[in-house]
């Protein structure tokens, strides 16, 4: 098994052809993605046309869930991009077949996979879309990420926070630390919370794009380096999405 994970694309163009171009050198057997492919970001067609195309699964995110709910807990440039995305992408009678597929495919996404010990997530495992699992949570929030524990077994795979790392057993977080590319061990009798991070807006302070190569007893993520000003300019040039998603592709935040 050596299979490609991506999540939290949010329809950043650039950085997904990046993350395609290295993964074609990685000789990967399959790619999942874990949901997030729109939001934020200003080319959501062109991101769910790649995922439609190259990857065997793809689960519900919660911005993918917000086009056809709402948006109320999202924060306003969240919520404004999600209207714009719903503006664009939203067929009416007259649209072409293509327009409708896309949107068909979005709403009918899966919320969970289940793999041998694997389980693949959104946010967790106890709430498939829109629970967040922090870096933090072992020392701020420990009742938490014990629950959280508890409600699986093997190994639970997930993006939404766009922090790369494995928190294990112990409650502890280990995070990538900049580096190009970065191997976890995955013991066959432990138990751990994998995330793979953020193809299209990374958070952990590396602006690269992010994603993960999983196997059965180990993890590796990879940072790809991609042109972040041209999605930058993209974002600004809309007129409708908000200039701070364009900023914090610059920084990694």
């Amino acid at each position: 098994m050596k299979i490609a994970l991506i999540s939290d694309l949010h329809s950043n163009r650039e950085a997904l052809s990046a993350v395609f171009e290295h993964m074609d050198g990685q000789d990967v057997s399959k790619v999942y993605c874990l949901g997030d492919v729109v939001g934020y970001g200003p080319e959501p067609e062109y991101c769910v046309d790649v995922v439609r195309e190259r990857a065997e699964l793809c689960l519900m995110g919660n911005h993918d869930d917000a086009l056809f709910h709402d948006a109320m807990d999202f924060n306003p440039h969240a919520r404004g991009a999600i209207e714009y995305t719903r503006e664009r992408m939203r067929p009416k009678w007259y649209s072409s077949g293509a327009k409708k597929r896309r949107w068909a495919w979005l709403e009918g996404l899966p919320e969970t996979h289940e793999e041998g010990r694997f389980l693949f997530v959104h946010g967790s495992p106890r709430d498939a879309v829109r629970e967040y699992v922090l870096p933090t949570d072992g020392f701020l929030n420990p009742d938490k990420l014990r629950g959280i524990f508890e409600s699986f077994s093997g190994v639970a795979v997930a993006g939404h926070t766009h922090h790369p790392g494995i928190h294990d057993e112990a409650m502890r977080f280990h995070g990538l630390d900049g580096e190009d590319s970065c191997t976890m061990e995955l013991p066959l009798d432990g138990k751990f919370f994998v995330n793979v991070g953020s193809v299209g807006q990374p958070r952990d302070g590396d602006n690269r794009a992010c994603y993960a190569v999983l196997e059965e007893d180990a993890v590796t993520w990879h940072r790809v380096a991609y042109d972040y000003r041209e999605t930058m300019n993209k974002i600004l040039a809309t007129g409708e999405l908000s200039e701070l998603l364009a900023r914090r592709l610059a920084v990694g935040k």
